[in-house]
């Protein structure tokens, strides 16, 4: 699929959109945001965290369950764990 041969970048670029189109917090500077940001640091609660995780699915075109992002507390961590995600989908 063409999701599949996205870069890393393309995907931080897809994933940063989605983030900040869930964020409750408006005032965030997001060209500061760097793979150590806290995700929950960005205006992202646990019910937009849902909205998020949506969103991913749809965007990314992926099926997953909610458990398998139990350790994922960073930016990086996500962006991290859905580009091998991506990249094993077919």
């Amino acid at each position: 699929s063409i999701i599949s041969t996205m870069t890393r970048s393309e995907i931080e670029s897809k994933l940063r959109a989605l983030m900040k189109s869930v964020s409750q917090d408006k005032k965030i500077e997001w060209d500061s945001v760097k793979d150590t940001t806290p995700i929950n640091a960005l205006g992202i609660d646990s019910l937009a965290i849902l909205d998020l995780l949506y969103d991913i699915q749809q965007a990314f075109d992926l099926n997953f369950e909610l458990e398998e992002l139990a350790g994922i507390k960073t930016v990086g961590d996500l962006l991290t764990w859905l580009e091998q995600r991506v990249k094993t989908e077919v």
